[in-house]
């Protein structure tokens, strides 16, 4: 049967502070890019938006137009009508077939008029709409402008850094082949809960090099013995010695 390596906690701690600093130049490369990622993404958020809104305003646009042609279609029916009527006023045998003529031309007049005023009501919304339209054009051009900046930087950034960052990500796999798995499985876990990505702190001016809280005199004294691993009791970060951290170069 196999034997599973024992290691010190020592070992222990030099691999996983070795593993941090291999991450730490990593986090390194995201820092460099800064917030490009993120802005590249809003940007194109906004401009997959903004051309939404533009296709659904145009579409407006498109039924108010055919709304105003069926008005005008409706006019020169009602127009047509009138005249018809007219001349049959020429011909009417009495007072009452007149009267009736006369209803239908008024109501047909009526019509043109509402017609009308649902043409001039329409043609407003249509001026409205236009501004819409190239307020949302120039809003488009001139985010797909800043896209195309934003973009042209973080690829920059990527070229320049790519071949850099795939020889730390292996070191990086390598390493974590190295640490233990309980260990390695905390240190995961605690560079997840901070932004800096710190997960194994040195101790500084006797305090933790990640939440500056002060560490007791006895407990620096644990720390620098190694006899087992030593974690903040504020932020949780593991704990290593200045001379530990000196020793161990990547």
């Amino acid at each position: 049967m196999a034997t599973v390596k024992e290691y010190s906690v020592e070992e222990k701690l030099v691999s996983v502070l070795r593993l941090q600093k291999i991450d730490s130049k990593l986090d390194g490369i995201q820092v460099l890019r800064g917030e490009l990622p993120i802005e590249v993404k809003d940007l194109e958020d906004e401009v997959e938006g903004l051309n939404t809104r533009l296709t659904h305003v145009e579409d407006e646009l498109r039924g108010i137009q055919d709304f105003i042609a069926n008005k005008k279609a409706a006019i020169k029916e009602s127009e047509a009508l009138v005249k018809k009527y007219e001349k049959q006023q020429d011909n009417v045998k009495n007072n009452r077939e007149f009267e009736a003529i006369t209803k239908e031309i008024e109501m047909q007049n009526l019509e043109i008029k509402l017609s009308e005023k649902h043409i001039k009501d329409a043609s407003e919304e249509i001026k409205d709409k236009t501004r819409l339209v190239e307020s949302a054009k120039k809003a488009i051009v001139d985010k797909e402008s800043n896209l195309k900046h934003k973009k042209g930087e973080l690829e920059k950034i990527i070229s320049e850094t790519e071949k850099e960052e795939r020889q730390i990500r292996k070191e990086s796999d390598e390493a974590r082949t190295k640490v233990e798995p309980r260990l390695l499985g905390a240190y995961e876990k605690i560079r997840k809960n901070y932004r800096n990505g710190l997960a194994v702190v040195t101790v500084e001016r006797d305090s933790c090099g990640g939440c500056f809280n002060a560490i007791p005199p006895q407990r620096q004294a644990e720390i620098r013995h190694r006899k087992k691993i030593i974690v903040c009791e504020h932020c949780g970060r593991i704990l290593v010695d200045n001379d530990l951290e000196a020793t161990v170069t990547i």
